[in-house]
C-alpha cells in the first residue's frame, strides 16, 4: 500500500512524489492489516524468464549482456513500429494514461482510465462516483497512488535487478539531448543504450550508431474533462531522471494499469473482458510513447495478475474490502444507470479501441476491438505480441495457485478446482517468453483472463467442467439431468390385471442436482 500524496505533500516534494510514482517505486507503506500486506509476490523471481534474454551488470546502471539477441530484436523492432504506427488519437490517450494523480488531487491516474472498460454510460457514472466522494470504498482499493490493490505491489525492485534501458535512450555516449532534458541527471555519458546498441546497428528500425527509431510523443493538456473537473497538462516525462535512469523491465505503469484494471474487472464481473482489454491497451501505450518494449508490458501484466490473486486469495482482506467496494460500486452504478446494471450495459456503447488505424502489428492484427468478441481476441493477442517461443512447448496447464480466486465473482458458484480448471482449459500454449511452466511459481504469462471471464462452462454430473466457449456472456450450463432407465416390460399371461406404469413427478423432471447451484444468467 501507498501513503496519500496529498497526505504526504508538506514532508516530501511534489517532484519527489512524481518520480517515486513514475518508476513504479511504492510510496511509504502504511502498517500491514491483513496477511497479503506483508506477503507481496516476488516480482524478481516472477520474471526471472527475463535473465535468458538479458543479463545485467549488477549495478543498476543500465548496462549489461544481450543473451537472447534474437527475442530482444523482436522486442525492438515491435516498439519501434508500434511507437511509429500510432494514431495521433493513439498517442493523446498514451498521454492519458501515462498520468499518475499528483499532489494537489487535481488529476487523474489509471484506476480511471481504465474505466472506458465499462462503456460509455457506466464510465461516466464511475469517474463522477470516484470525483464526488460517493465511492469512498472504491477509491481506496483501486486507486493507483495509494490503493490497497491499485498499489498493492511496486516494481523498484525488479527495474533495478534486470536494469534494462528504456527504448528512447541513445545509444551514443556523446549524444545530445534535448533542450529541457535533465542534462545531468539524464547524460548520455551514463544513460544510454550501449550495451544494446551492437543488436541493433544495421536493422531497419536502428540508426547507424544502433539506437532505437522511436520518436518522442510531445506534451499536451488535457481539455476533455473525462477524468478530471481540471485541464491536466500531460507529459510522457522522457527527459526527467526518474524515467530516463529507471529500468524499462517491467513497466511499472503497467503494473499500477493491471492491478487497477484486474481489480475493477473483479469488481464488475460482468465487463471483466471489456477492461481487460482497456488494461492492455493502457500498457501498449507505453509502447506507443516509446518508454517500453512489449516484453516490459508482459512482465507488468504478470505483476498485476499476481498482485491481485494474491489479494482475492486473503480471505480477511477479501471479506473486509473487496467485497464491501464490490458492493458499494455495483449499487452506485445500477441508481445512476436507473436500472439493472445488466440492461445498463445492454443499452450503453461499449469500449471500442482503434489504435493503428486500421494498419496490422508485423506479426499480428490491427487490434481492433469493437465488441466483447473482438475484445477478447485482441486481449490474447498481447498476451505474447507473437514473439517467437524460446522454451519448452507443448506442456500441460500450469495455473498457478491462487490464480483461481481471481474468478470468484465472475463463476461464485463454482469449487476453486473447477475455476482452476477453466484458466488451465483458456490458458495459451507454453514456451512464450517469460513462462514458467512447470514451476514453483505456476505460470502467469500463459493465463488468459478475458477468455476466462467470458466463458461458457459445462458441469457434469461428476462435477468436472468443460469450456464450451469463450468470448461471449459467463456462464454456466446446468448439468444434464441423468435419464431413468426405461424397465424391460414383463411379459403379462393373458387376463392378468396390468398394473398402471408410475408416472415422473412434474416437479423434479430437468431439476439441478442437490448441492449444485447456479448463477443466475442476465440476458
Amino acid at each position: 500500500m501507498r501513503s496519500s500524496a496529498r497526505a504526504i505533500a508538506t514532508g516530501v516534494t511534489v517532484a519527489a512524489i512524481a518520480t517515486s510514482l513514475v518508476v513504479g517505486n511504492p510510496l511509504a507503506a502504511s502498517a500491514a492489516t491483513y496477511p497479503s500486506d506483508s506477503t507481496p509476490p516476488d516480482l524478481v523471481s516472477l520474471l526471472s524468464g527475463y535473465d535468458s534474454f538479458w543479463q545485467s551488470s549488477g549495478a543498476n546502471d543500465l548496462h549489461g549482456t544481450v543473451v537472447g539477441p534474437a527475442t530482444l530484436a523482436q522486442n525492438d523492432a515491435l516498439t519501434s513500429w508500434i511507437n511509429q504506427h500510432a494514431t495521433a488519437a493513439q498517442q493523446f490517450k498514451a498521454l492519458q494514461d501515462s498520468e499518475y494523480e499528483n499532489a494537489t488531487n487535481t488529476a487523474y491516474d489509471q484506476s480511471s482510465t481504465v474505466s472506458q472498460g465499462l462503456g460509455d454510460v457506466l464510465e461516466k457514472a464511475y469517474v463522477q462516483g470516484r470525483a464526488s466522494g460517493a465511492l469512498p470504498l472504491t477509491s481506496a482499493l483501486i486507486n493507483s497512488s495509494n490503493g490497497t490493490s491499485g498499489a498493492y505491489v511496486g516494481t523498484g525492485t525488479a527495474k533495478a535487478h534486470f536494469s534494462y534501458p528504456r527504448p528512447y535512450l541513445p545509444a551514443s555516449t556523446t549524444a545530445t539531448l534535448p533542450a529541457g532534458d535533465d542534462q545531468v541527471g539524464c547524460a548520455p555519458t551514463t544513460v544510454n543504450s550501449s550495451s544494446v546498441a551492437p543488436n541493433r546497428v544495421g536493422k531497419a528500425y536502428a540508426s547507424a550508431d544502433g539506437s532505437l527509431d522511436v520518436t518522442r510523443v510531445a506534451p499536451q493538456t488535457d481539455t476533455t474533462k473525462e477524468f478530471s473537473p481540471n485541464d491536466v497538462v500531460l507529459d510522457a516525462g522522457y527527459g526527467t531522471k526518474g524515467i530516463c535512469t529507471g529500468g524499462s523491465f517491467p513497466s511499472g505503469h503497467t503494473t499500477t494499469a493491471y492491478q487497477a484494471g484486474i481489480t475493477l474487472a473483479t469488481l464488475v464481473p460482468e465487463l471483466a473482458p471489456e477492461i481487460l482489454a482497456r488494461t492492455s491497451e493502457a500498457g501498449n501505450d507505453r509502447i506507443v510513447l516509446g518508454v517500453h518494449y512489449p516484453l516490459d508490458i508482459m512482465g507488468g501484466r504478470i505483476d498485476g495478475e499476481a498482485a491481485l490473486a494474491a489479494r482475492w486469495s486473503d480471505a480477511s482482506y477479501r471479506t473486509a474490502v473487496l467485497e464491501p467496494a464490490r458492493k458499494e460500486l455495483v449499487s452506485y452504478l445500477e441508481t445512476a444507470c436507473g436500472t439493472t446494471l445488466s440492461k445498463c450495459i445492454t443499452a450503453e456503447k461499449p469500449y471500442q479501441d482503434d489504435p493503428y488505424g486500421g494498419a496490422a502489428i508485423p506479426g499480428g492484427t490491427a487490434q481492433v476491438v469493437t465488441d466483447r468478441a473482438s475484445a477478447v481476441k485482441v486481449y490474447q493477442e498481447r498476451l505474447t505480441y507473437g514473439f517467437a517461443k524460446t522454451g519448452t512447448t507443448g506442456l500441460p496447464a500450469s495455473v498457478p495457485t491462487g490464480a483461481e480466486n481471481l474468478l470468484l465473482t465472475t463463476f461464485p458458484t463454482l469449487t476453486a478446482a473447477q475455476r482452476t480448471a477453466v484458466l488451465a482449459q483458456t490458458e495459451i500454449a507454453s514456451g512464450f517468453p517469460l513462462d514458467q511452466s512447470g514451476s514453483a511459481n505456476g505460470s502467469w504469462e500463459r493465463l488468459d483472463l478475458a477468455a476466462a471471464t467470458s466463458a461458457t462452462v459445462a458441469v457434469a454430473q461428476d462435477g468436472s467442467v468443460k469450456v464450451v466457449s469463450t468470448g461471449g456472456q459467463a456462464r454456466v450450463l446446468a448439468p444434464a439431468a441423468t435419464p431413468t432407465p426405461t424397465p424391460t416390460p414383463t411379459p403379462v399371461t393373458p387376463g392378468t390385471p396390468v398394473a398402471p406404469a408410475p408416472v415422473s413427478d412434474p416437479g423434479t423432471a430437468g431439476t439441478v442436482p442437490t448441492g449444485v447451484h447456479l448463477p443466475v444468467v442476465s440476458g
